[in-house]
Order: C-alpha cells, then sequence, then structure tokens
C-alpha cells in the first residue's frame, strides 16, 4: 500500500512540473498574451488551489489518481476582455492536499499557462465543455455579484476554430486541436482561427 501511495504521489509530482504523459514540454503563455488589466482584475482569474477538489466535483468530473489513457488529445483555449488577453492558469483540474501538494488530477486539465487544454480521460468517448473547464477553473459561474466580465456568462461568445457559436458558452464541446476562443466586449480582429500545437500534442 505504502508503494502505490507513493507511486502516485511520484506521478502526480511528476505532472505538476511539466512531465507530463503527452511528451511535450511546459508551454508558458507568449508574452504578448500578458494581460495589461489592473492588478485587482487580474487577481479575479487566478484559480484558487485550495477549492480545487470541489470545483472538479462541480464540473461532473472524478478525481483521478493519474491522467487517464484511453481519451487524449488537446484542445486551446483564448480568453480575451476587450481584446486584451486573460492568462489560463496552469492546473486547472487537480486538487490539492493541506501541504499544498497536489493529491489528484481530472480528465481535463492544464499543465500550464499555455492555455492548451489537456483530455486525458479513463474511458473513451466522454464529451468535455468549456464549460467544464469554467467549472474547475472557477469563473464565469454567477458567484461573483460585482458584475465583472469574469462573474457570469452575460456578454460572452464563444469561437471554435474561428467560427462564432451561438449556443451557450457552457455547452461548446473541446474537440482535438481546436482553437476555442472566449471573448468579452470588442471582438478580436481577427478572431483567432487555429494554434501551433507544439510537437507530441
Amino acid at each position: 500500500m505504502l508503494n502505490k501511495r507513493l507511486a502516485v504521489a511520484l506521478t502526480l509530482s511528476g505532472l505538476l512540473a511539466g512531465a507530463t504523459a503527452c511528451g511535450a514540454p511546459a508551454q508558458t503563455a507568449p508574452a504578448s498574451a500578458t494581460p495589461s488589466a489592473t492588478t485587482a482584475a487580474a487577481a479575479a482569474w487566478e484559480l484558487d488551489p485550495a477549492a480545487g477538489a470541489q470545483r472538479i466535483k462541480a464540473a461532473g468530473l472524478d478525481i483521478l489518481t493519474a491522467e487517464g489513457t484511453a481519451e487524449h488529445y488537446h484542445a486551446h483555449l483564448d480568453v480575451l476582455v476587450d481584446g486584451k488577453a486573460v492568462t489560463v492558469p496552469a492546473e486547472i483540474g487537480f486538487s490539492f492536499g493541506a501541504d499544498g501538494q497536489p493529491n489528484g488530477i481530472s480528465a481535463l486539465h492544464t499543465h500550464d499557462t499555455s492555455g492548451v487544454i489537456h483530455i486525458e480521460a479513463p474511458t473513451a468517448g466522454l464529451k468535455y465543455t468549456l464549460g467544464q473547464v469554467l467549472s474547475e477553473w472557477g469563473v464565469l459561474d454567477g458567484k461573483d455579484a460585482t458584475g465583472a466580465p469574469h462573474s457570469g456568462t452575460g456578454g460572452w461568445t464563444a469561437y471554435v476554430n474561428g467560427a462564432k457559436q451561438n449556443a451557450p458558452i457552457s455547452g461548446v464541446v473541446l474537440q482535438a486541436h481546436d482553437e476555442v476562443v472566449l471573448s468579452y466586449g470588442a471582438a478580436p480582429s481577427p478572431v483567432p482561427s487555429s494554434y501551433a500545437f507544439p510537437a507530441g500534442l
């Protein structure tokens, strides 16, 4: 039992360090994607690690001890507020122990701030949505009464591979190598329609 616990801890530590099952190096967002919003506005988009397990469950996902291998693909997410990039945080879809170390992961997660969403599931054929990513991130959930862009889904538009989506943003289904743009306020021009995934993704 001790060996199993140690193996799980080492696996999760490797995931956090960016040594993913994908075999690709960790990526960071390009300098141009750094948000130019105020510190307070940027803080509203930060990930709260302490609530990771609750947010995974709220997204309708299971907390796993390792990345799944039955289904493995990636999509990319850009979040823009009035044309300015919001950094998609690392470690969306991770749960953490009281010691701050990762102790679980969902099938839908991020390893870094590149915006690459990893779908590494133990069961093939399930659908994963933008709404689940947002639930795991803890944004656009309507729980912030300030009316700030991060507080609810009103005023947001989703684009997939450059095409505007008319359905609710939470229902956008993530597929392999999709470029998903979530935009609030002024629409980007042009709308990003693709993403250069690193080799191995």
